[in-house]
Parts: C-alpha cells; structure tokens; sequence
C-alpha cells in the first residue's frame, strides 16, 4: 500500500527526489502561464484573432487554475492525495496536446480553461502533502526549498518559451508542456507516496465541504495570511506582466538585457527562500514573514521613485531587492496560513491558491494601464500591492497572544520546540493532526 512508504522516514536521494517533485507540481501552472508568451504575436496570424482574443486565453487559464485547487482540495482531503493528482497530471497531459491543435482563438480559450483547472491539483496537492508531513518552522523551511523551482518557473518560461520556438511554431510549446506532463505523471507514478491515511480522511458530500470553507473564510488570520499571499503574488505577476514592456520599450534596452534581468531576480529570489529555511533556525516564521514585507516594501518604494525619475539603475536594482524578498515573503506566509486548519490541509491550500491566483490576475493587467512611455504604472501596481499585503498582515493577521489557532498546530509562528522534520515524518502526523 501506498501509505506505508510515507511512515518511514525518506533517505537523503528520496528525500531530494521528493522535493524536486512536489517543486515541479507547483511549478507546472506558472510555467504553463507563461511559456507561450513569446509566441503571441504568431499566433495572432496564424489564428486570424486579435492580440485581445489570444490573451484571453491567459485568462481562462487563471480561472481555472484558480477553480481547479478549489475542486481537488476538498477532494484531496476525502480521497487522500494520490488519487486526485494522478488523474490531474493526466488531463493536464491530454489538454495541452489538444491545445496545439487548437483551430480557433476560442477553442484555445476554452481548452487552456481545461487545462488551468488540471494545473491545479499539482499545485494544491503539493502543498497539502507539505502540510501532511511538516508543521510550524519545519513547513516553512520546507516551503522554502519549493522555491527553488517555483520561484524560478514564472521567470524562466517565457526564455524556455523563446528556445522552443527557435526549432517549432507556437504548437510546438504546448506540444512540448504535453511531453512535461507526460514524464510528470510517470513519476508521481513512481514516487510519490500517499500521506494521508484512510483513517484521517473526511466524509461527506457538499454540505461538508461547504461546512469546511466557511470555516476557513470566517478565521480572521488565516484570511489574512492568504490576502497577504494573494497580494505578494500579485504584485510578482505585476512585475512580470509589465517588465518586459519596460525595459525594451520604456528603457530601450535589449531582448538580451530583458532575459539576465528576469534570470538575476529569479536567482535573488531562489537564494533569498534559502536562505530563510537558514534563518527559521534563530526566527519565527512571522518575524520572517515581517522583515520580507517591509524590506520588500522600501525596495516597491525605491522602484516607484525610479520610475519617476526614469533612472534605470534605481529601477533595476529595486526590481532584484523587491523580487529577492518574495523568497522570504511567500513560503513563510504559506506555512502560517496552513498552520491554522492542519486537519483540512487540503481545503486550506485551495482556498489559498485560489484566491492567490485570482487576486493576481485582476492586480496583473494595471500594470499595463497608463502613459506608453512610463515604468511607472507597473511600479505603482507592485508598490499596492506590497503595501496591502504587508497591511493586512498587521490588521487581519494580527494574533492574540495566546496565538491559538482553529484547529491547533502552531499557528502563533512561534518556532516549534520538539517537532523537527525527522520527527514529523518518523513519528507520523503531529497530535494536532490526529484531533
């Protein structure tokens, strides 16, 4: 049986295979977000649409990114993790096939909608299977090393995007997402193991699950801690949607420019999450938490004063220093909130996704409203955000000091005292777990 192999506790090979596949199940939708990017303006031709018709299909891919971890976390839940997950990789799989012989702008619409909603069970399954086998500080860390792949993804798809189109047309990048998810699902096959026991699984039909949501919105903390993730994402996918427009029209710098400044930031942010597991040796969570927003915040505010200056160093150099801090902000912010409701991880972590998503495709398009000749519109949607989300880590995030959460399991950030990694995954799931 499957969840035999998650009571004993993984060698160092395991432990590493591990992490590189719940990393490449987060990452999934990110890199099918923006891997054809590049390719827009083919497809316009090739597809007789306008450039508002193709980008729609980014659209109803974050919608159903977005509803997708919705429907599989109550599932996940109720079903334990392998199953939803294996069934998501396959129709992500078969979806992004299909999308490369889309015939219309509107038939890509409708299968990237598919193809979001498959996207979501990586995402939210990973994140629940975290929260199965770690709480408190040893989530966090672990949330952090997630970074190594999911901070670099949303970055390095539009490049890996640009390589791809050297040798196909724009099929060729959903034919080439298709084979991703092909080898994805033979190894989630392969390797990763059931962490939810039958026995701490949910019944329940609807009513339940609806039950265990309401739940989840009416807890002001968690709420907070999953606005202020919302509104962190945003503002990266501000940063995302508006940098390219910035430094090669607004800054008339080069493709070559554009590609060594997404690459540095990604570094700044993949080194900074590992460099926060370090930290959670001396630091709670939430004070991590805390010093990312605000270091994060004087780096949105350098960027807007750049912007208006039109001084490209500054601009530059806040953009890697705003970046950088997300690798703080983000696996930190993640830990917390799942925190409060381990025994509905998975609920925890679609509501979660969902809403990060969501948020973050409404921030992203004001990046891109203004004077045609300004950084200062993406500047002011990255400043917004991260002035948002660091508010309401201070309002609705704001903690009593007994710090108890709904359902037990450190949700204070204070660091756990007795509950190290190995012992979370020798001993089993923690006394909160099992209530």
């Amino acid at each position: 049986m499957k969840s035999a192999r998650s009571a004993a506790p993984p060698g160092r090979a395991a432990a590493v295979g591990q992490l590189l596949l719940l990393s490449t199940l987060t990452a999934v939708g990110p890199l099918s977000l923006d891997m054809y990017l590049p390719a827009f303006p083919e497809m316009t031709d090739d597809l007789s649409a306008t450039p508002a018709q193709v980008q729609y299909s980014l659209t109803t891919f974050l919608f159903g990114l977005a509803l997708g971890q919705l429907v599989t976390g109550p599932l996940s839940d109720r079903w334990g993790r392998r199953r939803p997950v294996l069934v998501g990789v396959v129709a992500y799989t078969v979806t992004s096939l299909l999308c490369a012989f889309a015939p219309s702008a509107e038939a890509l619409a409708a299968l990237r909608l598919l193809q979001g909603l498959a996207s979501g069970t990586g995402v939210v399954v990973a994140r629940a299977i975290v929260r199965d086998l770690h709480s408190g500080v040893a989530a966090a860390k672990y949330f952090s090393r997630l970074t190594l792949i999911f901070g670099v993804a949303p970055a390095a798809a539009p490049a890996l995007g640009n390589l791809v189109l050297q040798f196909g047309s724009w099929r060729a990048v959903f034919v080439v997402l298709s084979a991703i998810g092909l080898l994805l699902l033979a190894a989630v096959a392969w390797r990763l193991p059931e962490t939810l026991p039958p026995q701490q699984r949910h019944t329940g039909g609807p009513a339940a699950t609806a039950r265990v949501m309401w739940g989840l919105l009416t807890d002001r903390v968690y709420l907070g801690y999953v606005l202020a993730q919302g509104l962190a994402f945003a503002a990266l996918f501000a940063y995302i949607s508006g940098s390219s427009f910035v430094i090669q029209d607004v800054f008339a710098l080069s493709a070559g420019w554009f590609t060594l400044v997404f690459a540095v930031n990604a570094v700044g942010m993949t080194a900074t999450g590992q460099l926060n597991a370090r930290l959670l040796d001396r630091y709670s969570p939430r004070r991590l938490l805390g010093s990312g927003l605000v270091a994060g915040l004087l780096g949105a505010g350098a960027l807007l004063g750049g912007a208006a200056t039109a001084n490209v160093p500054t601009v530059l150099v806040a953009l890697f220093v705003f970046v950088s801090c997300l690798g703080m902000v983000l696996p930190n912010g993640l830990a917390l909130a799942l925190d409060r409701h381990p025994r509905h991880a998975g609920s925890a972590a679609a509501l979660l996704g969902a809403l990060q998503f969501t948020i973050a495709a409404a921030v992203a398009p004001l990046a891109g409203i203004g004077p045609d000749d300004s950084a200062v519109p993406m500047a002011v949607s990255v400043l917004g955000s991260a002035a948002l989300s660091a508010l309401v880590v201070l309002t609705l995030a704001r903690e009593g000091r007994t710090g108890t959460g709904r359902t037990g399991g450190g949700a204070t950030g204070a660091r756990e005292p007795a509950r190290t990694e190995r012992s979370r995954t020798s001993a089993g799931p923690a006394p909160a777990e099992r209530r």
